[in-house]
């Protein structure tokens, strides 16, 4: 079986979308999905028939005290694919702007794992994703880019069923 990473991000707003301190994020945010849609790599993202990632609604139980939650779900070939993305361009120039947009968030918001070629992941699985980053660390069910493991099927079969890193069917 071959698999392709799932990625999921979220942030916690620090104004609504339509107010003026969102509008340089907001208009940024076409420009930027079509990069990443044309970006090597790129297999999938979450968003509506109409084609809107914000109306996505998930992580509703970490909103705090903030002005909503946004989230990115994607699916791509690749760690490396994705990093290269991330890390890259007009993508790494509204990176660095984020504190301006969204609230730091001091626990993980993002988590990466592998999924079967096709599979597209739901925000379930995203949010079953992150708490399991948050509660365990990375391991191979769910990582960051910064420790990501390989696929299932380049890793050993060393995880029993019920520890925290085994790799649950999808």
């Amino acid at each position: 079986m071959a698999y392709e990473l799932a990625q999921v991000n979220f942030s916690r707003l620090l104004a609504p979308l339509e107010s003026p301190q969102l509008a340089d994020f907001v208009a940024g945010l076409e420009p930027v999905n079509a990069l990443a849609d044309a970006a090597p790599g790129f297999l999938w993202r979450m968003q509506t028939e109409d084609g809107d990632a914000t109306a996505i609604r998930a992580f509703q139980w970490d909103v705090g005290d903030s002005a909503g939650i946004i989230v990115n779900m994607s699916v791509w070939t690749s760690v490396e694919a994705l990093a290269d993305f991330v890390y890259s361009g007009d993508h790494l120039a509204a990176l660095r702007r984020r504190r301006e947009w969204f609230a730091k968030i001091p626990v993980p918001a993002t988590a990466l794992w592998w999924v079967p070629t096709g599979h597209r992941p739901t925000t379930d699985d995203a949010e079953d994703r992150v708490r399991h980053l948050r509660l365990h660390g990375p391991t191979a069910y769910t990582f960051t880019l910064k420790q990501h493991f390989p696929t299932p099927e380049a890793a050993p079969a060393v995880v029993r069923e019920g520890d925290p890193g085994w790799l649950c069917p999808a």
